[in-house]
C-alpha cells in the first residue's frame, strides 16, 4: 500500500469517528419514540427513562404550553429571575431525543449566577431586553481561564459549550426574556456557588479558606448566605 493510500485510509477513519463523536451528546435513539414513564416496578436502572408502550402513546406526550408565561414554573427571587422548563420530565415524549428547551424571564439587574449544564451545550436567544452573557475556558495557565462574553439584543444568538462555567445578567433598565434549548433532554443544573457554600455535608471551612485564599471568618458568612 503506497503512502497517499494509507494516508487517504486513515483520514477517512478519522473522519468517521470524529463524526460520529459530534453527532449528538445524548444517545442515538433505536426506535421512533420512547415515551418516559415512572414506573416504579422496573427491576432495572437505566441512563435515561423507561420507555412506555409505545401503543400507549398519545399526542399528549410530545406537548407541554406555558413557555410564554412571563413567570417561570421555577422562581429564584434573590437572583431577580424565574424560568420555565421543559425537559424529560416535563414532556416524556422528549425521552431519547437528545434535545429540550427553557425560557428565562429577568427583572432589571437579574443574574443566573456562575453554573454549568454537564450533559448538554446551550444556545440562547434575546427575545426582549438587553442581556450580558459569558462563558469561562480553562486557559494554557492553571491558574487562569478566558472570558468569552457579549452585549446582546433582541435577535442575537449566543452558545455556551457543553459543561463550561457561565453566566446570564440582565444589565438593561427592563424586563428580558431568553429562550435556550439544550441537545440533551436532562441537561443538569449545577450553580456553582451554591454547590461550594451549601453542600451537604459542608465542605471543610479549612479547606475553602486556603481553596480562595480567605479568612475563615469570611468563609463563615458565605456559608451562612446560602443555606
Amino acid at each position: 500500500m503506497s503512502i497517499m493510500s494509507w494516508l487517504i485510509i486513515t483520514l477517512a477513519i478519522a473522519a468517521f469517528f470524529s463524526s460520529q463523536i459530534s453527532y449528538a451528546y445524548d444517545l442515538n435513539p433505536l426506535q421512533d419514540i420512547c415515551v418516559a414513564v415512572n414506573d416504579s416496578n422496573a427491576s432495572v436502572f437505566v441512563n435515561g427513562k423507561v420507555c412506555k408502550d409505545p401503543n400507549l402513546a398519545n399526542a399528549d406526550d410530545f406537548f407541554a404550553s406555558g413557555l410564554n408565561v412571563s413567570i417561570g414554573n421555577i422562581v429564584v427571587a434573590k437572583y431577580g429571575y424565574s424560568v420555565t422548563i421543559v425537559g424529560v420530565n416535563d414532556m416524556p415524549g422528549l425521552n431519547t431525543l437528545g434535545i429540550s428547551i427553557a425560557c428565562a424571564d429577568f427583572k432589571p439587574k437579574g443574574l443566573i449566577p456562575l453554573h454549568t449544564h454537564p450533559r448538554a451545550t446551550e444556545l440562547i436567544t434575546i427575545l426582549e431586553g438587553t442581556m450580558y452573557a459569558g462563558f469561562l475556558v480553562p486557559a494554557a495557565n492553571t491558574f487562569k481561564s478566558r472570558l468569552f462574553s457579549k452585549i446582546l439584543n433582541p435577535g442575537d444568538v449566543f452558545v455556551i459549550p457543553q459543561g463550561l462555567i457561565h453566566f446570564q445578567y440582565n444589565v438593561g433598565h427592563k424586563n428580558a426574556t431568553v429562550p435556550a434549548t439544550f441537545n440533551s433532554q436532562n441537561p443538569g443544573f449545577v450553580m456553582i456557588p451554591s454547590s461550594i457554600f451549601a453542600s451537604d455535608p459542608p465542605i471543610l471551612e479549612n479547606v475553602l479558606a486556603k481553596g480562595f485564599q480567605l479568612d475563615k471568618k469570611v468563609i463563615e458568612e458565605l456559608q451562612k448566605k446560602f443555606p
